[in-house]
């Protein structure tokens, strides 16, 4: 039995508590195989990505597994014949969820899962791919690798965001990759102040700010500018966006430090906070947006040899050594 690695903890202390110990378990079933129940999440609207599923569920059916389908992707492969289920049951129900789509179609099961501590595998049927890192071409070998065992876990916090007004929660959400003020669809300046640990950093004018993980260090904060950051680093980084200022840059703090957005007085439109690329809420004048970070982490899980710097060699289009 090929041995489980882990580049943040042993396998044996990798799931948040309450989580199954058929996940992490080699005996699991009688078997001996890690993984007994598989549930299946798909990126609607693309034939690839039905394809993709059709395949897996073949695949999984004709190996033995149980299959679990999540419920609305279960609309676009009709006559699958597997059950289906909400996002959360398959949280509570599975030892493994593929994910098949892009890295937003994860980066919303993560969302999802992240309190079940459900490990989750990507197959990449997006565009770059930075955490589905399993090609279409290679789908049946490399899912049998990792129904074997031969898999690398690797864990990402997530930030809880909250938007206050008068002292009162209006708004939250929670993002893998980022956290975003922006001034919405008003093509506008907007004015706040940024407390870092109630330490007060600096007022601002701008388009607004990313706040990235490692995680979204290579989405939307690195089109802002910001830097890449690997995944094993505890550490969020601030981007401002086109900031009225030329002297403001990034900066890269602890993710343990509590993030606090003071909305200013006189802006003319209301910003935004949108996470992971989706609007959770529109702040008002004088509302404070806290940023934190989660309690739980996602278990990403990688076929063995996974490397973050081949990774990003190819989807960034970096040059390789010289002479190969």
């Amino acid at each position: 039995m090929a041995a489980y690695v882990s580049e943040s903890r042993p396998m044996s202390n990798t799931l948040s508590a309450g989580a199954k110990p058929g996940t992490v378990s080699p005996s699991s079933d009688q078997s001996g195989r890690p993984f007994k129940t598989i549930g299946l999440i798909g990126r609607l609207g693309s034939d690839k990505v039905v394809d993709s599923l059709q395949r897996l569920v073949t695949y999984l059916i004709a190996h033995d597994y149980a299959v679990l389908v999540e419920d609305r992707t279960a609309t676009v492969i009709p006559h699958h014949g597997q059950p289906e289920a909400s996002r959360r049951m398959l949280g509570e129900l599975c030892d493994l969820v593929i994910v098949v789509g892009g890295d937003g179609s994860l980066l919303g099961a993560a969302r999802a899962l992240c309190r079940s501590g459900t490990l989750i595998l990507g197959v990449n049927r997006g565009r770059l791919g930075f955490l589905t890192d399993i090609s279409p071409d290679e789908l049946e070998t490399r899912v049998s690798e990792v129904l074997a065992g031969e898999f690398e876990v690797e864990q990402r916090f997530l930030l809880d965001t909250v938007l206050y007004r008068n002292g009162v929660a209006v708004g939250n959400g929670d993002a893998l990759n980022e956290v975003v003020l922006h001034p919405g669809k008003a093509v506008r300046m907007i004015e706040f102040e940024l407390f870092i640990d109630g330490q007060f950093v600096y007022s601002q004018r701008s388009d607004g700010l990313i706040v990235a993980t490692p995680t979204g260090s290579t989405a939307y904060a690195l089109s802002g500018g910001g830097p890449i950051m690997h995944p094993k680093l505890d550490v969020v980084t601030l981007v401002p966006m086109f900031p009225h200022t030329l002297s403001s840059r990034p900066i890269v703090i602890d993710a343990a430090s509590e993030i606090r957005i003071h909305i200013g007085e006189t802006n003319q439109s209301y910003p935004h906070i949108s996470c992971d690329g989706q609007t959770r809420a529109v702040a008002k004048p004088n509302d404070v947006l806290v940023i934190t970070r989660k309690p739980e982490r996602i278990q990403l899980v990688h076929p063995i040899g996974h490397n973050f710097y081949e990774v990003l060699r190819s989807k960034l289009g970096w040059s390789h050594r010289l002479g190969d």
